[in-house]
């Protein structure tokens, strides 16, 4: 018993486990995705996020096979989601996102100027020229080692020609960081670094939470100038809206109520128009928004001395653009509700006209019905008369031939004799005639 036991034990150390789902090592290896790359400072690199959609992934594959070819290195696999790859003088890193997908050009190692020969350069410009998709990020980062000496605000002023600048103390004052937010003339925005106490998996951690930083920044903006263009459509239908919903209040009968009905559902109509076009750059954006908050309290900012924080450079502006979006969204929703409800408020009051109009419709069956059982009755009457005045005839020539005969038959007694007669048989198969239609009529 013992000795099954261990075996049964043994057995399941070896790995025999019962049958796996289908996806579980996928969803396992999920949160060993996109890993930080160890950074060694002092170091450059270049950085693009090209916008190519849901179906360009093949496109971007062959490219950067074509880029591995010409430096002599193997191309990646045709499913890959991630590369990494040494080509000589420099290395690259390609990601593939849902909707975009990042380059990353980097080389460790001093240098003298921070922006002014940038990694892009070491890059074959036909090759850049060709790349699938366009650019949404470009962007150069340096960093500098720990041994340099700690720069001053003029002296990072400088280093950017300007003084509109953001930074902070980040990763816990273990390093410091700056940038403008501004696009040179060879197109990068820029971010300097200076490294006080970091390691090489701390400095890739925070360069690549700074990247993300900037292109989740700008997907999140990619609605902004589509929500912005849609306030106007929905100021006028939300006055319009106003206006119909007056004139249901001011109506006092259903004359308009039709054409009323009309302009409701082509108000409906344009509204699902617009929010189909919307909601797909809405829905990013809130994801896109959520992951630049997070990446903001990951950096762990603290204020250095006469200037502003990251964050708070992005709250006076990129905050206001996303609240623009989200009241958009918002107008739409209370738009759709709004001429929902009166839609519905509007159909109540034609299909209670319509009850109207089809009580009185029955009332009016109902009295032209009447009259005519009464004119059925008087007809009726008539037609009794009718038929027994000619079978008495008939009886009375038939009396007259009688006695002809020689038979002893007074006729005008037998005409008259046979005149109450006649009439109750007439009336009587009248009245039956009529039953057994209205069982019939009734079945």
């Amino acid at each position: 018993m013992a000795q099954s036991q261990e075996q049964a034990r043994g057995t399941v150390r070896r790995g025999h486990l019962p049958a796996e789902h289908p996806l579980r090592r996928s969803l396992h290896d999920e949160v060993h995705a996109r890993p930080f790359e160890p950074m060694t400072a002092p170091l450059r690199l270049s950085h693009l996020a090209v916008l190519t959609g849901e179906d360009m992934a093949g496109q971007e594959r062959v490219h950067l096979a074509a880029l591995c070819r010409r430096f002599g290195v193997e191309a990646p696999p045709p499913d890959a989601t991630q590369v990494f790859v040494d080509l000589g003088g420099f290395r690259l890193r390609w990601e593939r996102h849902t909707e975009f997908s990042t380059y990353g050009f980097i080389v460790e190692g001093g240098f003298e100027e921070a922006f002014s020969d940038p990694i892009i350069n070491r890059v074959p410009a036909d090759w850049l020229e060709a790349l699938p998709g366009q650019v949404i990020v470009a962007l150069h980062v340096a960093v500098e080692g720990r041994d340099s000496p700690r720069r001053s605000v003029s002296e990072v002023d400088a280093l950017f020609g300007s003084e509109a600048l953001a930074g902070s103390r980040m990763s816990s004052d273990a390093a410091a960081g700056w940038t403008d937010f501004r696009i040179s003339e060879d197109g990068f925005s820029r971010i300097f670094v200076q490294d006080y106490a970091m390691g090489p998996r701390r400095t890739g951690r925070l360069i690549r939470r700074l990247l993300e930083l900037e292109t989740y920044r700008m997907m999140a903006l990619l609605a902004f100038t589509p929500a912005r263009e849609a306030g106007p459509a929905l100021s006028r239908i939300g006055g319009r809206l106003t206006d119909i919903t007056a004139a249901m209040a001011d109506s006092p009968d259903n004359s308009e109520d039709r054409k009323l009905l009309d302009e409701l559902s082509g108000l409906a109509a344009e509204l699902e128009r617009i929010g189909a076009r919307l909601a797909y750059r809405l829905g990013a954006m809130r994801a896109y928004n959520a992951l630049v908050g997070q990446r903001l309290e990951e950096i762990r900012e603290n204020r250095l001395e006469g200037l502003q924080t990251i964050a708070e450079f992005l709250s006076r502006r990129y905050v206001p653009a996303i609240r623009t979006c989200e009241s958009v969204q918002l107008r739409l929703d209370q738009l759709t509700l709004r001429v929902t409800r009166a839609s519905e408020m509007l159909r109540t009051r034609v299909d209670v006209h319509l009850e109207a109009q089809n009580r009185d419709l029955l009332a009016s069956m109902d009295r032209r019905a009447k009259v005519q059982l009464r004119l059925q009755e008087t007809v009726e009457g008539l037609s009794v008369a009718a038929i027994s005045y000619y079978v008495i005839g008939l009886i009375g020539y038939l009396a007259k031939g009688v006695k002809v005969a020689g038979a002893p038959v007074p006729p005008d007694l037998v005409t008259g004799a046979a005149i109450p007669l006649v009439v109750l048989l007439v009336w009587a198969g009248m009245r039956r005639m009529r039953r057994r239609l209205s069982r019939q009529i009734g079945e």
